[in-house]
């Protein structure tokens, strides 16, 4: 690690202390940040322990309010402190009045968090796997909290949608079964542990299983009782969870108009390259010929594995000292098959002394066994260099420059997830997806990422929806008709990517709307320097800044704070 060179300051300390009260308070946060010496707690997940969450981070707030930016890197992490916690109060204060529901979702609420920490936890040593039954331990007491917290909400008729209800009360059910189970992975790795602790082991691994099909009941026989059939969670709601997740306001009427604009450039790409693929074929019958081709499959988990470990070394290999500064420890990327099973793929950062490397992680669905390389070369950019693995990495790596909290915790949606996609067409454009394959394994999932810019939006704030689907207002219907219009993928995919636009408003746009503003600033930047522009200094110099809200990416970059 290099040595610092910058005075640690007034603003550094208020944000690290910050960041020790926030992983204190979220063990499963500190556990996803790679911050030692949580990983045997679960977080509370009652309403006292939102309201803890809240006063903490206004607490944080009063005192910057004090203290006087002596430098730009002060400059720059009170508004990114001010931005982040100001909404976290903002969203926490609906929830406490009663005026929003506990979050309750199919892929990022309480119950997928508290099974997939397990996937990242450390399984090398006896004294681990102590910690992993210590945690196993505190799962029932944590779901417990959880129902209490949504039961909460219900009675002052704030119960999430019906649909993410069910969905999720079928997620907990495959958790507590014999066959389903994920948490059936941890007696497979715990399998050269001493006896007794795989005693101690599945004792709790029937505790927490237990746990989870008593929340399924409750989800099921309770809560759905009072949940309001309608997805949406109105404009109001919405233009908060965009902000949220953008960390930027965006006018949405145009955003919704443009998302609609994105996705038909995005089709005629699509069908221009079928044309390549075979002359005369439309986009599906292309994406039939490419999943038939055997120079694009792949058999069994570990074949996976082996081609991303080779992909991602490549590229890091290739663009490093070319392209990007890619700092030593950054240059190494781990690709794993997570004994999870949930079909997400997804990226943990290094741990801040980088004893834990980045990760690309794949969770394969079970029975899953033939992959199409074609699909997912460009996943593989999007998760690791230039893509989440450099982003990320690169800003823990950055210690002489950032404050812990810059450089662990202040990461936002629209700056990451943007920044993925920007990336993955930068490695088009750099030349890496000039096969046909690969090329339409980029545009399909672009188009997947345009199309739920307009779902989403548009179900969620109730605006018309396109006439390919009739107009009027949405439905579930319509949703599902548009999405399948515009996405080649497996049936089960698309219906959970559906779910997952119903329940956790803002978020999938953020994708596509990040990468909007990341081109709108590099073209800014170029326009304001002409012919001094530089591609690699540019990227430099915004990735340094760390994972901000995209205002504040923005205004720190040109120099506006």
């Amino acid at each position: 690690m290099t040595t610092p060179s910058r005075t640690f300051t007034e603003i550094d300390r208020i944000a690290e202390d910050h960041l020790d009260a926030v992983v204190a308070l979220s063990p499963l946060e500190a556990t996803y940040l790679g911050v030692a010496g949580q990983d045997h707690r679960i977080d509370d997940l009652s309403v006292e322990g939102l309201r803890v969450r809240r006063d903490q981070s206004a607490a944080t707030l009063e005192l910057l309010s004090g203290a006087d930016p002596v430098d730009d890197t002060d400059r720059v992490t009170v508004a990114a402190l001010r931005e982040r916690l100001g909404l976290e109060v903002e969203e926490l204060d609906l929830v406490l009045a009663g005026r929003a529901p506990v979050d309750l979702n199919v892929i990022a609420s309480a119950p997928q968090a508290v099974r997939d920490i397990f996937d990242l936890m450390a399984k090398d040593t006896e004294a681990h796997w102590e910690t992993v039954v210590a945690r196993l331990e505190a799962v029932p007491t944590a779901l417990e909290q959880y129902a209490s917290a949504l039961r909460w909400g219900a009675d002052r008729g704030q119960a999430p949608p019906l649909r993410q209800v069910r969905a999720v009360a079928e997620q907990c059910r495959d958790q507590a079964g014999t066959e389903a189970s994920s948490f059936d992975a941890l007696t497979d790795e715990a399998a050269g542990q001493p006896a007794a602790l795989r005693e101690h082991l599945a004792t709790a691994l029937t505790g927490a299983k237990a746990a989870f099909g008593d929340l399924a009941a409750y989800l099921e026989d309770e809560l759905a009782t009072t949940a309001p059939e309608s997805d949406a969670c109105g404009r109001e709601l919405y233009q908060l969870r965009s902000r949220s997740f953008l960390g930027a306001v965006i006018d949405l009427e145009e955003t919704y108009r443009w998302g609609q604009e994105e996705l038909a450039r995005i089709t005629a790409m699509m069908e221009e390259t079928a044309e390549r693929i075979r002359p005369g074929a439309g986009v599906k019958e292309a994406v039939a010929i490419l999943d038939e081709d055997p120079a694009y499959a792949l058999e069994g988990t570990d074949a996976l594995r082996d081609w991303m470990q080779v992909k991602a070394d490549e590229a890091v290999t290739e663009l490093a000292d070319s392209q990007f500064d890619v700092p030593g420890p950054v240059r190494r990327i781990e690709c794993m098959i997570a004994p999870s099973q949930t079909g997400g793929i997804y990226y943990s950062g290094p741990s801040e002394d980088f004893s834990r490397p980045g990760r690309m992680w794949w969770s394969v669905p079970k029975g899953v066994t033939r992959f199409s390389t074609w699909r997912e070369l460009t996943t593989v950019y999007h998760e690791g260099v230039p893509g989440h693995h450099l982003q990320i990495g690169q800003t823990v790596y950055r210690s002489e420059l950032l404050n812990r909290w810059r450089r662990l915790a202040s990461w936002t949606s629209g700056h990451g997830e943007g920044w993925a996609l920007y990336a993955e067409w930068l490695m088009a454009d750099l030349g890496y997806m000039d096969d046909p394959g690969m090329r339409m394994g980029l545009l399909d999932g672009q188009s997947l990422r345009a199309a739920r810019v307009v779902i989403d939006i548009g179900v969620h704030c109730g605006f018309e929806a396109p006439a390919e689907v009739g107009g009027g207002g949405w439905t579930y219907e319509k949703a599902w008709e548009f999405l399948n219009n515009h996405v080649n993928m497996d049936e089960g995919f698309v219906r959970f990517e559906l779910d997952r636009y119903l329940g956790w408003p803002g978020q999938a746009p953020s994708y596509k709307i990040g990468e909007r503003l990341w081109l709108r600033l590099r073209d800014e930047c170029r326009a304001r320097e002409g012919a001094d522009f530089d591609l690699r200094a540019f990227h430099r110099r915004a990735l340094d800044i760390g994972g901000v809200g995209l205002d504040t990416l923005r205004a720190a970059v040109l120099e506006e704070l």
